[in-house]
């Protein structure tokens, strides 16, 4: 086995011995070791890899010397991501880990991939199939742009490649567009009609109240105020979702009943009385409740924008239904200053919503 020179501390390519296919060995001296039984000492060596020409171990070595972090590091994308949830992620808000989760199981054919091996490509295959709507698709932007930043913070990777990700076009595309539709006034009356089923009277409760799923799954019986007509929502996916929302008289007994009902800390809970997950609440109930009455295309997201909708067909002020479903930020800054509504008008507000004159009689 003879060994070609290269500089001082360069490395070496040496070439070995016997038949094969590539012919050179590429290693880099990184001490000395000992062995004890016969006193001596003996060089050690990384070995980079296995080349077919001297030139080819020399481009090796340059390599190495460029990005030395290429060959130290074999962290797949799911072990970077886990370093990168427990530095950046693991401390803000439930709804906010749950986002990041359900970004980071959007994109399997990553998960097991030698980080440094991923490029643009791999990255935009990721976009291009996941087959999710344009909201979520920047979420998972978001979610590699994290793993970028502790990868580059800690020299884990030379390039942030999540910046060069196109999900433009994705922005008038948007497969699950019924998140967008409203229920009808006759789709709200087909509720109505099985408003003795506690799991319909929760799908009244989020179109009388605006808030998003996660945030009445996750609401603490500490925060309801029963005999003052609200509750209030601390955890939020924005800041300006943090605010106090009001009940309407029509979903008031709802509340009463599941706050009895409730042996958990949170108002709604399984039946084992467990806090909900997002996924059990919304294939156990959400799901097989809707497609009893033909209603299956709805998705939780929609209540919200039905009681946008029947805020604005009762001609409800902008600024008022702005406070109560959480849009502040879409407020002007007058309104975000001097806006200091009392709950007694947020209270009357909501009463003027759309119920089936059936209801009202009652």
């Amino acid at each position: 086995m003879a060994m070609e020179r290269l500089p001082k501390g360069f490395g070496a390519v040496v070439k070995l011995s016997g038949n094969r296919r590539n012919k050179y060995v590429v290693r880099i001296k990184t001490g000395v070791g000992l062995n004890k039984e016969k006193e001596k000492a003996y060089p050690e060596y990384k070995i980079l890899g296995y080349v077919k020409s001297k030139k080819d171990g020399i481009s090796l070595l340059e390599r190495y010397h460029n990005d030395p972090y290429l060959f130290d590091n074999n962290l797949t994308f799911k072990e970077m991501y886990k370093k990168a949830f427990d530095e950046y992620i693991k401390d803000q808000s439930h709804s906010t880990i749950l986002a990041y989760e359900a970004s980071f199981k959007a994109c399997p054919n990553l998960h097991n991939m030698i980080f440094k091996d991923i490029k643009v490509i791999h990255l935009q295959t990721s976009i291009d199939t996941c087959g999710k709507n344009y909201p979520t698709i920047r979420k998972i932007k978001i979610m590699f742009n994290v793993v970028y930043k502790y990868a580059m913070k800690y020299d884990l990777c030379s390039k942030d490649y999540s910046k060069f990700i196109d999900i433009a076009r994705y922005k008038d595309k948007n497969p699950n567009a019924a998140d967008r539709n409203p229920f009808s006034k006759d789709d709200v009356k087909a509720i109505w009609t099985f408003a003795d089923d506690r799991w319909y009277q929760i799908v009244l409760m989020l179109i009388y109240t605006g808030v998003r799923i996660t945030e009445l799954l996750e609401l603490k019986k500490e925060n309801v105020n029963l005999e003052e007509q609200y509750f209030d929502v601390t955890h939020s996916k924005t800041e300006n979702g943090i605010r106090r929302v009001p009940i309407a008289d029509c979903v008031l007994p709802f509340f009463k009943e599941l706050y009895e009902y409730s042996q958990a800390d949170t108002l709604l809970c399984t039946p084992e009385m467990n806090p909900f997950k997002y996924r059990n609440y919304y294939d156990s109930y959400w799901k097989p409740i809707l497609e009893q009455i033909n209603l299956s295309k709805f998705t939780p997201h929609c209540t919200r924008h039905t009681c946008i909708s029947l805020f604005a067909e009762a001609k409800i002020e902008p600024t008022t239904i702005k406070k109560i479903v959480g849009h502040s930020g879409a407020m002007t800054l007058t309104e975000r200053v001097y806006t200091h509504l009392d709950v007694s008008i947020l209270i009357n507000a909501v009463n003027q919503m759309y119920v089936p004159s059936s209801i009202k009689k009652k």
